[in-house]
């Protein structure tokens, strides 16, 4: 790995603060376009430096917007901090439209293929899944008891063996060792289940997904909960599924019924779904859902992979555990692939609207119409809204990791987290829980919390999920491979067992945006065709949490 080459990074000819690249020390010299000054104090990597003297009131900008305004007086050279800014952004409003952008070029991936599911809807899975998922809470149980049978008997069971670990802890105490002792042993690392055992060879698993939706929630919510589940059900991954319902709740069968029509008319896939005050007793359910799950699996297991164009891929972008070089690095990066997808007459989501404040107005003038434009700033304002109503709002976003690394205000973690969506037209603008239909980038109305949105983007389609992440986020989705990208090298060496793709090589100036950006679509590519496994697939993250329309940023 070479040494990184610059100290620091001016991002936008508008911007009047730079972008720390390493630590800096207090009294070094910056020398920024011919002129000289110094460091007023100790600058730590990802943070940022005042480019001119700033008086309180005085706006900061980054990335060419408002990402805050002074509330002390900030000396040339000094630090932008918690302490010397307050968070602010631009007022939006209806514009022009802005949908003429330049195509990257796509020599290297026209005409290319994956090995993907075909289904009969014409969408193309890069995974062949049976979902196993409760209608309520009360179901949950009966989830985890299907899953405790069924999971390690078909070759499934995918969580890392700790067992070792405690078989050894065990040994040492039972021989008197102390303590401290036992804290300071090595231990010697469990077994990582693989595919050997797997009954079904064209099945890539059976999934079990646990809620605490249903009932006892309003109408709204239980519409929204069948809804997101009717999504996971016609999914591209998705080969078939079962389904469990007490029956008195709120998130009635007829209910997940109509959302499924919604999203395909036409529906085919084996469907088995069981009530439980029908059925009888729990082992006469038990039996119904074991038997005809595996009835199903037997029958989704004669489908195989076949060619694909790249058309048929959907990404969803997503970050988690952002830092100060998520913006300049692997965001922009996930901007690239997305404008070489869209290129390719494939769809992309951005979602995450809490972190899209900021840059309203360059989304919504880049919408293909006013109607999508309108939609877009409307669903916006509603959800701030919303969040101030409960006395919080999206100036609250960013986590005290997201601080603690740069990140200081929402407008500064919305302008870099924007940049995973490239820069083509938006073809449309959808709400939770809504399923994506057009090619190009889609903007979704999700949360900004990692899991919640990633389930979104899941259910609204994405068969491929690209994730950045600075500080290191484990997590993943139980249908559609997340795929992590690191922003730093340091935390793609730190963390290893979790991240699939190191950016950190753009800050360093190993490779351009552009370079990382076809270096990211082809690992895709590999993994959208069943040839590599991404980490969070292997350690078995199956993350599945539902958004319910509170107030989550």
């Amino acid at each position: 790995m070479s040494s990184i080459k610059k100290t620091f990074l001016h991002i936008h000819p508008k911007d009047n603060v730079l972008v720390a690249l390493q630590d800096l020390k207090a009294g070094m010299e910056i020398n920024f376009e011919g002129e000289k000054f110094p460091l007023t104090t100790d600058v730590a990597a990802k943070h940022k430096i005042s480019l001119v003297e700033l008086q309180p009131g005085d706006e900061i900008l980054m990335y060419g917007v408002l990402v805050g305004k002074a509330v002390q007086h900030i000396p040339k050279g000094g630090p932008i901090t918690t302490q010397t800014i307050r968070h602010a952004s631009s007022e939006f409003r209806l514009g022009n439209r802005k949908i003429d952008w330049h195509k990257p070029d796509i020599s290297h991936f026209e005409g290319r293929k994956f090995m993907g599911y075909h289904r009969a809807d014409g969408s193309v899975g890069t995974g062949n899944y049976w979902i196993v998922v409760p209608l309520v809470f009360c179901e949950n149980r009966n989830i985890n008891v299907l899953k405790e049978a069924l999971s390690e008997k078909l070759g499934y069971k995918k969580a890392k063996n700790y067992e070792n670990e405690v078989d050894q802890l065990i040994s040492l105490y039972r021989s008197g060792k102390s303590v401290q002792e036992i804290i300071n042993t090595d231990m010697q690392a469990g077994e990582q289940a693989g595919h050997a055992g797997r009954l079904f060879k064209n099945v890539d698993g059976i999934k079990f997904l646990t809620h605490e939706m249903g009932c006892g929630c309003t109408r709204s919510d239980a519409q929204t909960l069948c809804g997101l589940i009717a999504g996971y059900i016609t999914h591209p991954n998705v080969a078939g599924a079962t389904i469990l319902s007490l029956g008195c709740q709120n998130a009635q069968v007829s209910i997940l019924q109509q959302e499924i029509k919604v999203r395909d008319a036409n529906f085919s896939k084996p469907l088995v779904i069981l009530e439980q005050q029908k059925t009888g007793t729990e082992a006469e359910l038990m039996q119904q859902a074991i038997k005809q799950t595996f009835a199903g699996l037997v029958q989704v297991n004669q489908l195989e992979r076949q060619p694909a164009p790249l058309s048929k891929l959907c990404i969803g972008l997503e970050c988690g555990g952002s830092d100060g070089f998520s913006g300049i690095s692997a965001n922009p990066a996930l901007g690239y692939v997305s404008d070489l997808l869209v290129s390719l007459g494939g769809s992309v989501i951005l979602s995450e609207f809490p972190e899209l404040c900021g840059v309203e107005q360059e989304l919504s003038d880049r919408c293909i119409d006013e109607e999508k434009a309108n939609y877009f700033m409307s669903l916006m304002k509603t959800y701030n809204a919303r969040a101030e109503a409960d006395g919080s709002g999206f100036y609250a976003n960013p986590s005290p990791g997201n601080i603690r690394d740069g990140l200081i205000t929402d407008a500064i973690k919305s302008a870099g987290a924007a940049k995973k969506g490239g820069t083509s037209p938006v073809t449309d603008v959808l709400d939770y829980p809504a399923k994506v239909s057009k090619p190009g980038l889609n903007l979704l109305c999700t949360p900004g919390s990692d899991v919640e949105s990633t389930t979104a983007e899941v259910g609204a389609g994405a068969t491929v999920v690209l994730f950045t992440t600075g500080l290191g986020t484990p997590t993943g989705n139980p249908v559609t491979p997340v795929i992590k990208l690191s922003t730093n090298t340091k935390m793609a060496v730190k963390m290893p067992d979790i991240i699939d793709i190191n950016c950190g090589t753009i800050i360093e100036g190993e490779e351009t945006i552009q370079q990382a950006g076809e270096r990211i679509l082809n690992y895709v590519i590999q993994v959208a065709s069943g040839e590599v496994e991404p980490k969070s697939v292997t350690l078995g993250q199956d993350d599945f949490i539902p958004w319910k329309r509170g107030i989550s940023l």
